[in-house]
């Protein structure tokens, strides 16, 4: 008897207290930080949290070097920062929604700043392409990334692939990764 009144009385509670009050608020000082609902692209970023290593093979040359990539979410959950290292050169990326569409900045070790835009999304695969009308980057006197993609394989399996514009000549870098943390 006293059980079933208990429950009774948490079902009640559960039925006043509104969603909202179990999610996390950002606060600065005393002032609320938004907490826009998300895109399906930066949901699917999300899922890479965290640090992944591997290999990747160079289109170009066929070299084999090592790889790492650590994903973390910033800015009040706003922005996810990838620092990635290959072959012991850093550079970093940032996924943050812009009106409901995810927005992809890349800092390459190339001296390129190209931004992307979601090219194709799934459950498991996220593909971006260069966005022409934030990129103003011309092959015929530039380097840089076009595309990347991401496949996940597992919860703790990922490859990853981009394609570079090499002296005006596109090639393709292969990487498989594991999940460290």
């Amino acid at each position: 008897m006293i059980l079933k009144k208990f429950l009774m009385t948490l079902s009640a509670l559960f039925l006043i207290i509104s969603p909202n009050a179990f999610a996390e608020t950002v606060t600065i000082g005393d002032v609320e930080m938004g907490d826009d609902a998300k895109s399906a692209a930066f949901e699917q970023v999300k899922k890479k949290l965290g640090k992944w290593e591997g290999t990747m093979t160079q289109g170009l040359t066929g070299a084999v070097f090592d790889v790492s990539y650590v994903f973390r979410l910033t800015s009040g959950g706003n922005t996810i920062t990838e620092t990635l290292v290959e072959d012991g050169v850093e550079m970093l990326t940032t996924y943050s929604d812009d009106d409901g569409k995810l927005v992809i900045k890349h800092y390459c070790g190339l001296g390129t700043e190209p931004i992307f835009e979601v090219d194709k999304l799934s459950g498991q695969m996220m593909s971006i392409k260069l966005d022409r009308s934030k990129s103003d980057l011309h092959a015929e006197h530039e380097s840089f990334v076009t595309n990347m993609k991401w496949t996940i394989n597992s919860t703790d399996s990922m490859s990853f692939e981009n394609t570079v514009m090499l002296d005006g000549e596109p090639t393709t870098n292969k990487a498989n990764l594991k999940r460290v943390y």
